[in-house]
């Protein structure tokens, strides 16, 4: 851990003197000096939590995230980057923040809405896992308010690489009970003693861990990883459309439903 602050000051200290007016300068000190603990994507890593897509840090104020920047959170772990960033330096990391939150700058859709609205719900299947605004299923995330804090490239990423940046925790399991019996699905709760699985079907099952032969956690998302070759260039457009539009109006989504 000391290296990494060491490593991530040192890159800091080198980006003083560059000028600090754009998310594009934003992006360079973002990935030499905060991507070694919250990820590339902002995203949270194995040393520190989701900073792009949390409604905790959506919430705060530019002025709020550059004191923290400037200040650090001693208590949990983070270095203070008052000394070795600018003013200028420290604001444009906080406006390339915004940007990987789908808040920053604009962000043209070309797609068709109400032609997305129908792949969603038709042809393209999406509805079979996922809920829209009260619709759909439910062992997928909900994308209700998905595209409210999602630029349209990173949508269409998490749609035809819906692998690249999905956790391990959020994949499908294979359970085989001590009687031969498998269940396929998602894990929806789990500790010590017991697991609680969704199965395709929906349907809600229980299992004492004592009662389990073995837990084979799927190397593949749930999503099909083949939409970039069955939807055109144009249909994935229209469902961008729909999934932003659809979210206009919809509160912050929830951290834990990042990945679709």
């Amino acid at each position: 851990m000391l290296l990494g602050i060491f490593v991530t000051a040192a890159a800091a200290s080198l980006l003083r003197s560059q000028p600090a007016s754009s998310t594009r300068t934003g992006h360079q000190i973002f990935s030499s000096t905060c991507s070694g603990c919250h990820g590339l994507d902002g995203r949270g890593g194995e040393h520190a939590p989701n900073i792009a897509t949390s409604q905790k840090i959506q919430q705060l104020s530019d002025s709020d995230i550059v004191r923290i920047v400037e200040n650090g959170i001693p208590s949990a772990g983070m270095p203070a980057f008052g000394k070795s960033l600018k003013r200028d330096q420290i604001d444009a990391v906080v406006e390339y923040l915004r940007t990987l939150g789908g808040k920053g700058g604009s962000h043209p859709v070309v797609g068709n809405a109400e032609s997305g609205r129908a792949l969603f719900f038709g042809s393209a299947k999406c509805s079979d896992c996922h809920m829209m605004n009260g619709r759909g299923g439910f062992i997928g995330a909900d994308l209700s308010s998905y595209g409210a804090n999602h630029t349209p490239a990173q949508i269409r990423e998490a749609i035809v690489n819906p692998g690249k940046n999905t956790d391990p925790a959020h994949r499908p399991v294979l359970v085989t009970v001590r009687d031969g019996r498998k269940y396929n699905g998602m894990v929806r709760n789990e500790d010590n003693f017991s697991l609680q699985l969704q199965s395709m079907d929906g349907t809600f099952h229980f299992f004492e861990k004592s009662n389990i032969a073995g837990i084979e956690r799927q190397a593949a998302p749930l999503m099909p990883g083949n939409y970039g070759s069955i939807l055109s260039a144009s249909n994935l457009d229209d469902v961008l459309s729909y999934l932003i539009t659809g979210a206009k109006n919809q509160p912050a989504q929830r951290d834990s439903d990042d990945d679709f």
